[in-house]
């Protein structure tokens, strides 16, 4: 479960990025992707710990 916002947003910013400026717009868009999928799964983290 934690680790479902990187599997969704690296291939959903690849094809975004693909579709806006080709070959380049999806390297940016597979990091803006990755990074966005990393930052949800740490909020997630976080907020699973401070539940106790």
């Amino acid at each position: 479960m934690g680790c479902l916002p990187i599997l969704l947003l690296f291939p959903l910013g690849f094809g975004i990025g693909y579709l806006f400026d080709g070959p380049t717009g999806a390297l940016w868009g597979t990091g803006t992707g990755l990074l966005l999928g990393l930052l949800l799964l740490a909020l997630f983290v976080r907020a699973l710990r401070s539940r106790r």
